[in-house]
């Protein structure tokens, strides 16, 4: 079974994170994913960046995957600090 540790290493292999949290029960999996490489890219297209990333994983050890995808200009300008 997938820990989600091991989503997290599958993900930093291939993409640069700024900031990358993996939650789950070992099928279903919630992630907060932050990367350049959503830097002008749709929703849609950040998502097939990272099925592109986790590969056959999502057919055969990933049921479920549900993801938060920013660029880190994103990510900061909803970070509490920003605000102030």
């Amino acid at each position: 079974m997938v820990t989600p540790t091991q989503i997290e290493g599958y993900l930093q292999d291939k993409l640069n994170c700024e900031y990358l949290a993996v939650e789950g029960d070992g099928a279903h999996f919630q992630a907060v994913i932050v990367s350049s490489a959503f830097d002008g890219k749709s929703r849609v297209a950040r998502h097939q960046v990272v099925y592109g990333a986790l590969g056959d994983r999502m057919r055969e050890e990933i049921h479920a995957l549900s993801m938060k995808t920013l660029t880190p200009a994103e990510w900061h300008a909803q970070s509490p600090a920003s605000s102030r």
